[in-house]
């Protein structure tokens, strides 16, 4: 699996939620954060979401278009993640965990003593969540996200190397206001960002 990097170009798509609404991605009119998660039942994916959907007023303010995808079905999804005021995607045959390089945790990663603690209290402020994966999910699969231009280029990604290691939603709004600014490229940071194809926009 070939992991896409800043600067690269998607082709254009109709996705369909687990509400069956299509989304198109990229999106003429905004930019868009595409998200891959872990299983639908992930504590800390959930209690992640749940921020961004606490601030989702605020993303959409920025001109963002939240999509989320998750490796279950969307039966599944819609227990967990129904009632997201953003797009959720159900890919339980894993095609766009593939196309996009998404990968799974290597055992190093699955021993972080932080990843426990975080899915720890992940636990303990969601209980209805006991973390158990269904049908085709698991527990080493990694989070990956990325914001791209309405034209489709890649302005920003993140590839997780743990669990809980995502953008946080002024990361996020962060990296959205730099789109029209030139700023350096922060290599080996938890932003990454192409100054020079922010400059072609």
């Amino acid at each position: 699996m070939t992991q896409v990097n800043a600067g690269d170009v998607l082709t254009s798509r109709e996705l369909t939620t687990i509400h069956g609404k299509p989304v198109r991605v990229p999106d003429a009119g905004r930019l868009v954060h595409l998200q891959f998660r872990r299983y639908a039942g992930c504590p800390v994916c959930n209690l992640h979401l749940r921020s961004i959907a606490r601030r989702h007023d605020d993303v959409l303010a920025a001109g963002i278009l939240e999509v989320v995808v998750f490796h279950s079905t969307a039966e599944t999804m819609l227990e967990f993640q129904g009632q997201l005021p953003f797009a959720a995607i159900a890919d339980p045959q894993k095609k766009l965990y593939a196309e996009f390089g998404v990968r799974k945790m290597s055992p190093l990663a699955a021993l972080n003593p932080h990843s426990w603690l975080v899915a720890a209290r992940a636990l303990t402020r969601t209980p209805s969540l006991r973390g158990v994966t269904g049908k085709g999910e698991e527990h080493l699969g990694l989070s990956a996200e990325l914001l791209m231009s309405p034209e489709g280029r890649i302005l920003a990604v993140k590839y997780g190397k743990h669990v809980d290691d995502h953008w946080s939603v002024d990361e996020l709004l962060d990296l959205a206001g730099r789109r029209s600014a030139p700023v350096p490229s922060l290599h080996g940071s938890r932003l990454e960002i192409d100054s020079q194809q922010i400059r072609e926009l």
